[in-house]
Formats: structure tokens, sequence, C-alpha cells
């Protein structure tokens, strides 16, 4: 697998190639966790998010499909004693209906062959009244060109099924009938938009686009 191929180098990337955009989006990832908050985070990678995440909520749940990822992410976050680490496929999620306050599910909506059935997995699990948190690298510019990143790291094996601008991000959630769709851009050599918005209730899920 990529992920785990990578997971030994991931946190050059997070800390130094794209330092600026990381640091912007962790600062908004701490705005919208609250103390007492009970989250699960989704892809949580080597620990990017996991670690802000842990030093501002009550418990966090963090999860990956790579299990390397994951032991990276638990020696990053070694320091808190409110975070379980566990193996999980997002787009099937071994989770109760209405399991947490906030859901969080960084950067790997465009990695996704049934990205509505993750974002389905992710509305379920998140408690009435709680909140969907979603970055997500901008891998095309305003022009609609695939961005040099995500041609590289294509190229590599990350093999990106989307591939989205700011805008045609925020359209995807509108489209899938959420319609308090807020985002957020950290800006940086390679963007991250961060997509917030409250669960979606009443229509069940959304099979397509």
């Amino acid at each position: 697998m990529f992920w785990d191929n990578v997971a030994g180098v991931y946190d050059l990337f997070v800390n130094v190639v794209n330092r600026k955009t990381h640091e912007k989006l962790r600062e908004i990832i701490a705005g919208l966790i609250k103390p007492g908050d009970s989250v699960l985070e989704c892809a949580c990678g080597t620990g990017l998010l996991s670690v802000v995440i842990a030093s501002k909520c009550g418990a966090l749940t963090a999860t990956d499909f790579s299990k390397k990822m994951l032991k990276r992410a638990e020696k990053n976050c070694s320091a808190f004693h409110n975070v379980t680490f566990r193996y999980a496929d997002i787009t099937a999620l071994d989770f109760p209906d209405t399991s947490f306050d906030k859901v969080v599910a960084g950067n790997v909506i465009h990695l996704l062959d049934e990205p509505l059935k993750a974002l389905n997995e992710l509305n379920r699990v998140c408690k009435p009244g709680g909140m969907l948190i979603i970055p997500t690298y901008m891998n095309k510019d305003r022009a609609g060109k695939t961005s040099e990143f995500a041609a590289t790291v294509g190229k590599a094996g990350a093999d990106f099924k989307r591939q989205f601008t700011p805008e045609s991000y925020k359209q995807f959630f509108l489209d899938a009938g959420y319609n308090d769709v807020r985002l957020m851009l950290a800006d940086g050599r390679i963007p991250c938009a961060v997509v917030v918005m409250n669960k979606r209730t009443g229509s069940g899920s959304v099979e397509r686009m």
C-alpha cells in the first residue's frame, strides 16, 4: 500500500514541505474542537491533526486504513492519554450511530472510490447537532489545471480519484445535501480547504451525485 510505504517520511512533508499550510490547518482545527468533545478522526495519518485535537478534546478515537501510519501517529501522540488508535475503513466504520460530537476526516475524500459512502458513514456516527470537519488538499488551481503536487504524487502511487478547487469542493457537499457548508482555506505551497457542517438529518443516505 502506498500509504504504508510513505509512513516513515510523511512527517517530512507535514513539517517541512508543506509547513505553512499545516500550521494554518492546525490553527483552524484547534478553533473547532471544544473541551469535553468526543471526537472521531478518520485518516489520521501520522497524527498531523491528532495532536491538536487531543490537546483540546475530552476523548479522541483516531483511525486510519494504514497500520504503519497508525504506528507513527501513536508515537507522535505519546504525550496524550485521551487517545485511542484503531484500524478502520472510512467507508464501513465499526461504531454505533450517533457516537461522536465531532467527526474529522482529513485529506482523504479525494482518494476514495466511493466518497459519498464514506460521507454517509461520517454522518451516521455523528451525534444530532454534531459537526463534520473535512479538510482536503486542493489539487487543482483556480484555472482548473491539475497542480504539480497532484501530478507528481499521483504518479508516485497516491491515486487521486478526484481533483478539487475550493469552489468545487464546497459544491461537492452542497450536492450531497448539506445546506450549511462553511469553507476555510489553509493557504500555502499545497493549499488545504476545510469544510465544516452540521450533521445532516432526515434525508437518509446520499447514493450518487
